[in-house]
């Protein structure tokens, strides 16, 4: 079997099991198995969906997506901030009724602010969300890309998360993939998604 037909094969795999997870199939799968090969992109997955997954379990969704939004912002990947911004922006309003006050349709004027700019819009977001515990782990995200090193097993999970998502975000960028959707299974709630556009357009 060519390679090629390799590459198409592991494309679908892991499109697939993003489909099922998720509801949909990134934009930027293409492009990992072109960037990484075939093998490559299978070993890259099973080495990091797993632990990222524990981690959305063990320190939460919102701060997990946070720490994945604030890399992304800092390394000016649109697309991934994008899909992890949105993916809280459907979980606050899922668990707290109403809108985060962050649109990711917002992150082409974010992506790139150098740290401390970031680190100042955050910390003004989190306290409007209501959400003042998370701005430590925001700026520790921040501390953590430019080399501070973890002090305990959650800041290790995070550090986990820097470093798989600015191999992501070196990706997409690169491809300038366009953003897509919520990295997250709250992406499949239609309803819920409606519902955030309907508040979003200013509707009922």
């Amino acid at each position: 079997m060519g390679g090629r037909a390799v590459d198409r094969i592991v494309t679908g795999l892991l499109e697939w099991g993003c489909r099922r997870m998720w509801g949909f199939a990134p934009r930027m799968i293409p492009h990992i198995v072109a960037h990484k090969g075939a093998a490559g992109s299978l070993r890259w997955f099973a080495a990091n969906m797993p632990r990222y997954l524990t981690t959305l379990h063990v320190l939460g969704p919102a701060r997990t997506h946070l720490a994945a939004l604030v890399v992304s912002l800092l390394n000016g990947c649109v697309y991934c901030a994008y899909g992890h911004g949105y993916a809280l922006e459907l979980i606050y309003l899922r668990d707290r009724d109403r809108l985060f006050p962050f649109d990711a349709r917002a992150v082409h004027a974010w992506a790139g602010l150098p740290p401390r700019a970031l680190a100042e819009r955050m910390r003004a977001v989190l306290q409007a969300a209501g959400m003042h515990a998370e701005v430590i782990w925001a700026d520790r995200t921040i501390e953590m890309l430019a080399g501070s090193q973890p002090v305990d097993a959650a800041e290790a999970r995070i550090a986990h998360v820097v470093r798989m998502l600015s191999e992501m975000n070196a990706i997409a960028s690169a491809a300038g993939v366009e953003p897509d959707e919520a990295q997250n299974p709250v992406n499949k709630d239609h309803g819920l998604k409606e519902r955030h556009a309907a508040m979003r357009a200013g509707v009922g």
